[in-house]
C-alpha cells in the first residue's frame, strides 16, 4: 500500500470523520496538541539552556531529572494528538511540504535527544566542571529543532 492510499484510508476512518464532524472534537484535540507542545518545548528549552551554561547554580543532574519527564509527557501527547489531527485531513497533508519539513525536524530532534541521552546521561555530573563542546552543540541543535517543528506545525493551519 502506498502513502497516498494509506492517507486516504486514514482520512476515511470513523475517527477522522468524527473529528471533522464534531463541533468540539477537533478543537479539543488541537488544544491537547498545543498543551503537549508547551509541555515539550518549555522543559526542553530550559534543559537546553542549562546545558549551554545558564543557571549553573542548579545541578544539571537535578534539572534533567526534573524536566525530562515533563518533556516526555508532552511528546507523547503530541504524538497521539498529532496522529488524530493528521487523520482528519490526511490526503492533502501527506503531500504538504511544511508537514514533511516538520516531520524531518521531529525525527532529527528525536535522534539528537536519544544520542544525547546515550552519550551524556551518565556524565552529566562532570558537565559543570568541563562541558563538552559536542554536547553543547547537541543542546543548541535541540533548542533550534523543537521550536522549528512547533512553528511549522502552527503554519500548517494557515496553508
Amino acid at each position: 500500500m502506498d502513502i497516498a492510499s494509506l492517507a486516504s484510508s486514514l482520512e476515511a476512518s470513523s475517527m477522522a470523520a468524527w473529528l471533522r464532524g464534531s463541533m468540539w472534537a477537533y478543537p479539543f484535540v488541537n488544544l491537547v496538541h498545543l498543551f503537549g507542545l508547551t509541555l515539550l518545548i518549555g522543559p526542553i528549552a530550559l534543559l537546553d539552556l542549562r546545558l549551554l551554561g545558564l543557571g549553573r547554580r542548579f545541578s544539571l543532574v537535578d534539572v534533567s531529572a526534573t524536566l525530562t519527564p515533563w518533556a516526555v509527557a508532552g511528546l507523547l501527547m503530541l504524538f497521539v494528538s498529532g496522529c488524530l489531527l493528521f487523520s482528519a485531513d490526511a490526503v492533502p497533508l501527506h503531500k504538504n511540504l511544511l508537514l514533511q519539513i516538520k516531520l524531518a525536524c521531529i525525527v532529527l530532534a528525536l535522534v539528537n535527544a536519544l544520542a544525547f541521552r546515550r552519550l551524556w546521561t551518565h556524565r552529566l555530573p562532570e558537565w559543570d566542571v568541563h562541558p563538552p563542546l559536542s554536547g553543547r552543540i547537541q543542546a543548541a541543535l535541540s533548542l533550534a529543532l523543537w521550536p522549528a517543528a512547533g512553528t511549522l506545525g502552527r503554519l500548517l493551519a494557515y496553508r
